[in-house]
């Protein structure tokens, strides 16, 4: 194995030279002639994982090797070259050999291969070991979906593994060869490229989610029983996007920290100081994105509350009053069986009966019918059943 090289690192880039490679092309332009397409060998089981693997040389790619053992011959053959290799889930195999030909740490190939990391920067003698995830927002679902990127940057390499569609690292590389007096600045002008890109991806999420707490609110006001499914579904998500956040502040801080320590180019640290400002940003409005959704939730809890209490009451007063009514029945059906049973025994057919020959027996039995009527009515009526 050959031993790793310094790269030389230009002073005096122009400013727009990085804002020109971190902003996405303005349309249209005519397109760059696309590197040769690179031949898939027959017996080799290491392509499938790699998704595009380069060498450069002033800021400008030189080689578009097929295969890592490829890569490895033709940097050896260029002592001031730089090789860029995107691998995408590797292999074992791939990531061993990787790490026997740049000579990293063995803990640091361990993370890429189980990947599901918190984002972390590591330094292991010249070489940084860097863990990011990186989201996007998902429209038709309307939910976050989150990848994991892991970075190897030595003084002549780069080396992402990306575990998950996102981020868009190709669009990142093509900026790059756009603007080879920024490229010319070495690994660490890439490093901090990539940077720049996972953190403007959480831009689009972040407006995605603002967009979800405000159909949130509506439903929450407007009665939607499936909202605590959907307010507890996205907090979950903040929570992973604030996993993916809060890391990502003191990594750029450590980064900056090392500024004079490292000898980093006055333009690259302006810039990823710039980078630092717009994790912070994002990570105080995931903050704020976790305090509203908590708050909505107990917002959602009241109502529900209130709903459901609304309808006992309402069940209540129902009972209520058909208590009364059945009150006013029942009172009426008992002062009407009191004539009803005198009737009934006066009416039976028996030959010896007492008061069927008496003269006053009619005018008793209508009074007594009379009594008892009036003392059932008077009874009901002091007890408002009447």
């Amino acid at each position: 194995m050959s031993e790793r090289r310094a790269r030389p690192v230009s002073k005096n880039p122009m400013k727009s030279v990085w804002r020109r490679a971190l902003t996405p092309p303005q349309p249209p332009k005519p397109p760059a002639p696309a590197p040769p397409a690179r031949p898939v060998a027959a017996d080799s089981t290491e392509v499938a994982s790699v998704v595009e693997s380069a060498l450069y040389q002033d800021g400008l790619r030189v080689s578009s090797p097929a295969t890592l053992a490829e890569t490895f011959r033709e940097l050896r053959e260029q002592p001031s070259g730089m090789a860029w290799i995107g691998l995408a889930r590797p292999t074992e195999a791939e990531l061993l050999s990787l790490a026997a030909e740049f000579d990293l740490h063995p803990l640091a190939v361990e993370d890429a291969m189980e990947a599901h990391q918190r984002p972390k920067l590591e330094r292991y003698g010249d070489t940084l070991f860097v863990v990011l995830r990186a989201a996007r927002y998902l429209d038709a679902p309307e939910e976050v979906d989150f990848g994991e990127l892991h970075v190897f940057v030595g003084p002549d390499f780069v080396i992402t593994v990306r575990h998950g569609a996102a981020p868009d690292l190709s669009a990142v590389r093509r900026r790059m060869e756009e603007t080879p007096e920024l490229l010319k600045l070495g690994p660490e002008a890439v490093l901090y490229a990539i940077l720049d890109a996972v953190v403007d991806g959480y831009e689009p999420v972040v407006t995605g989610v603002q967009i979800d707490i405000d159909e949130i609110e509506t439903e929450v006001f407007r009665g939607d029983p499936e909202v605590s499914r959907r307010i507890y579904e996205l907090s979950r998500e903040m929570v992973e996007f604030q996993r993916a956040t809060r890391p990502l502040v003191g990594m750029l801080h450590g980064l900056m920290a090392g500024f004079s320590k490292y000898g980093t180019d006055e333009e690259l640290q302006r810039y990823l100081r710039d980078v630092a400002d717009h994790v912070t940003h994002t990570s105080e409005r995931v903050d704020g994105f976790r305090q509203a959704l908590t708050e909505i939730l107990t917002v959602n809890a009241t109502l529900v509350t209130q709903q459901q209490n609304a309808e006992m009451r309402a069940l209540a007063e129902a009972g209520f009053e058909q208590n009364e009514e059945i009150k006013k029945i029942s009172s009426w059906a008992a002062i009407l069986f009191a004539p009803t049973l005198v009737g009934t025994i006066y009416g039976m057919n028996f030959t010896h009966m007492p008061e069927l020959h008496w003269v006053l027996g009619y005018p008793f039995a209508v009074a007594l019918m009379g009594i008892v009527c009036t003392s059932l009515y008077i009874i009901f009526k002091r007890r408002d059943w009447l």
